[in-house]
């Protein structure tokens, strides 16, 4: 395998992991997975972010007959529960006041999937953010701000939500943005794809 015979897929619509895909330089088209997100019965946090990751690939594969597709997912916990994406300022400043002072778990499932030879590599790269002890006119003024409606958690890591932070903790900071691009490498390169 060589780095022109496969088209790069990326199965997600999130503006934040075409961003961060497009750190590595290469070319790549973007292609909108039609999965059902919802958890299945007993599945835990990181079988749920695998799961969806993996279907979201292979959503798409019967389109790219000769392509590496890359899917991606991720939930936030705190206290175990998992944190969906607030859209509404009420919704965020209840997540916020909740996460203040607590760890929160940052779980992102990753996949490439040959198409040629269906070869399919599935990971779940954690990441760690702990939240300062936060009071409700910080959390007002971050959020009359900033505006994460769209993200888990109700911060934006690459923006003001810094700000919020105690101490990160992970072995590649993108995971918190929602592509893991260290991991996503080395995916990359055992299907014969180099980055540098």
């Amino acid at each position: 395998m060589d780095n022109i015979s496969h088209k790069l897929i990326l199965a997600s619509t999130s503006r934040y992991r075409q961003q961060l895909l497009t750190r590595l330089g290469v070319k790549f088209e973007v292609q909108a997975p039609h999965v059902d997100e919802s958890p299945q019965t007993n599945e835990s946090p990181e079988q749920l972010v695998a799961r969806l990751a993996e279907s979201k690939a292979k959503a798409i594969a019967d389109r790219y007959p000769n392509a590496l597709i890359i899917g991606s997912d991720q939930v936030a916990l705190v206290d175990g529960q998992i944190l969906g994406k607030p859209h509404t300022y009420e919704n965020a400043a209840a997540q916020l006041k909740r996460e203040s002072g607590k760890r929160i778990t940052f779980l992102t499932g990753l996949c490439v999937y040959n198409t040629a030879s269906l070869h399919c590599q599935v990971d779940v790269v954690p990441y760690y953010v702990l939240m300062r002890q936060l009071s409700d006119s910080q959390i007002k003024n971050y959020l009359l701000k900033e505006q994460p409606y769209d993200c888990a958690g109700s911060f934006k890591s690459e923006g003001l939500g810094i700000a919020l932070f105690d101490r990160l903790e992970g072995t590649d900071p993108n995971a918190l943005i929602g592509l893991p691009l260290i991991r996503l490498v080395h995916m990359l390169e055992n299907e014969g794809l180099s980055i540098i």
